[in-house]
């Protein structure tokens, strides 16, 4: 079995001959290769997802300008990102992708693919693509346009969306968390390590690995009192807003990557 380093070595040598053999009958041939259909595109883009050959997959959507920019460590520093979807393809997508059809409009197609839901019964989704310079990409025209204009922060801009939402929701589950814990302990409450090792909050808040975000909990007169806070693990890379929560309710601002002060009385 050829290996995607193997792969990628072959695809340069064949590069590099169509390069060296311009004008020639064998380059003439294969100029003449039929392009790839709406269905042919879909399929190869999901094989590469879940083969982890993820500049190969983006370079098949309307991704491609936010991926090309990329310098090696700030790849490096999405591959993660990448990871979790080439994960959530395999949970969702059959092995042996099954496409039901498709359906072309000028300069648009949908491909309509058999998927599984969360309960794991399948369904017909369709993957809609655009024709861009003559070759069809998974995406659509307004989300290729901020892919265009965001460049290379796309990713990481839509990482950064992704953890406010996230820190919006593990916020109010550790609200939840803390007056669950109270009402066992005669109105007393906890700080993070013992809500995580009594399983009333994940062991993901550890760490800013999978959250971006750094969490605590800080308590007052005894642990009669709290409130909660979480900043960006690194600021404008995995988050840009800090987060406070007492009591009143949470409240974010841009504060540069500090703690956000409780507001005043």
């Amino acid at each position: 079995m050829f290996t995607s380093k193997y792969l990628s070595r072959l695809l340069l040598l064949f590069v590099l001959s169509l390069l060296l053999f311009q004008g020639s009958p064998v380059s003439e041939a294969l100029a003449q290769t039929p392009p790839r259909s709406p269905s042919d595109t879909v399929r190869e883009f999901y094989k590469a997802l879940r083969e982890k050959r993820f500049k190969e997959a983006f370079a098949l959507s309307i991704y491609r300008p936010a991926l090309e920019g990329l310098k090696p460590k700030e790849y490096d520093d999405l591959r993660p990102d990448f990871e979790k979807v080439a994960v959530a393809v395999s949970e969702g997508i059959p092995v042996q992708l099954e496409i039901s059809g498709e359906q072309i409009s000028g300069d648009s197609a949908d491909v309509f693919v058999r998927m599984l839901d969360s309960e794991g019964k399948p369904k017909v989704e369709s993957v809609g693509l655009i024709k861009a310079n003559g070759a069809w990409i998974v995406g659509d025209r307004e989300n290729q346009e901020l892919v265009k204009k965001a460049g290379k922060k796309f990713f990481f801009n839509a990482r950064i969306e992704a953890h406010h939402t996230d820190v919006q929701e593990m916020l109010t589950r550790m609200s939840l968390a803390l007056l669950l814990y109270s009402q066992q302990h005669e109105g007393k409450f906890a700080n993070l390590p013992t809500l995580i090792s009594l399983g009333l909050l994940p062991k993901d808040l550890e760490a800013t690995d999978s959250t971006g975000y750094r969490f605590n909990i800080n308590l007052a007169d005894g642990g009669k009192r709290w409130t909660a806070t979480a900043e960006p693990a690194q600021y404008g890379r995995t988050g840009r807003l800090s987060f406070f929560m007492d009591a009143l309710g949470v409240r974010s601002a841009d504060t540069g990557g500090k703690p956000l002060s409780p507001p005043k009385k």
